[in-house]
C-alpha cells in the first residue's frame, strides 16, 4: 500500500495523539489512580504539538486542550468502527466540522503536498482535518481494517498495520509481541516440564 508522505505523517499524529489517551496506557503497576492522560495540560499540548511540528499553533488554553481530547476521542471511534460506512461518516462528520479549506504547499523541503484545515485554524480543528483526512485514504483504499488496537492484554495502544499481508497485532513487536511471546514460551516450557 503506498502512502503519501503527508498523509504517513498525519497517520502517526492520528495513533500518537490516540496513545495519549488514559485507556490507551498500560495498567499502573501496584496500587494508585488510573492511568494518567498524556494531555494531562497545556504544556502536554505544547509538547504534542512541537513533537509533531504542527504549525501556526499560536497561544493554547483550556479551551484548546478540551477540544483536542474531543478530537481524539472522535479517532477512537473511527478506530473502533464496525464497518466502512460507520467509519466514513464518522471522519465526514468530523472533518465537515473542522472546516476544511484544502491547500497545495511545500514547506520545510517537503514536495507538494496538500494542507485541508483552514489558514489560522485552531489546533483541533488542524488535527481534525488532516488527520481526518488521512483515515480517509485509508478507508477509501478499502483498508480499514489496518486501524487497529495492539491485542496484547494489558496494552491498548492504537497503530495502523502497514505490514503487506495486515498481520500485525501488536502496537509494537519489540515490546508487547516480544513480550507475549516470552511468556508463551515460558508456558509452553513449564507444561512439558511437568
Amino acid at each position: 500500500m503506498l502512502i503519501p508522505h503527508d498523509t504517513r505523517i498525519a497517520l502517526d499524529t492520528v495513533v500518537d495523539l490516540m496513545n495519549t489517551a488514559p485507556e490507551s496506557q498500560p495498567p499502573p503497576d501496584g496500587t494508585g489512580d488510573g492511568p494518567e492522560d498524556g494531555l494531562a495540560g497545556i504544556a502536554a499540548l505544547y509538547d504534542f504539538a512541537e513533537r509533531h511540528l504542527i504549525s501556526g499553533v499560536g497561544t493554547l488554553g483550556e479551551k484548546d486542550l478540551a477540544a483536542v481530547r474531543d478530537v481524539r476521542a472522535r479517532f477512537a471511534e473511527v478506530f473502533a468502527a464496525p464497518d466502512p460506512r460507520t467509519a466514513a461518516d464518522l471522519v465526514n462528520r468530523l472533518v465537515a466540522a473542522a472546516g476544511t479549506t484544502p491547500q497545495l504547499t511545500d514547506h520545510d523541503g517537503y514536495d507538494w503536498h496538500v494542507h485541508y484545515f483552514a489558514p489560522d485554524a485552531s489546533i483541533a480543528d488542524h488535527l481534525a482535518a488532516d488527520c481526518g483526512m488521512a483515515l480517509a485514504f485509508i478507508i477509501v483504499a478499502g483498508e480499514q481494517e489496518r486501524l487497529r488496537r495492539c491485542e496484547a492484554p494489558d496494552c491498548g495502544h492504537a497503530f495502523v498495520d502497514l505490514s503487506r499481508n495486515r498481520s500485525r497485532r501488536y502496537c509494537s513487536s519489540r515490546t508487547c509481541g516480544n513480550r507475549l511471546h516470552v511468556a508463551a514460551y515460558r508456558a509452553r516450557r513449564k507444561e512439558a516440564a511437568g
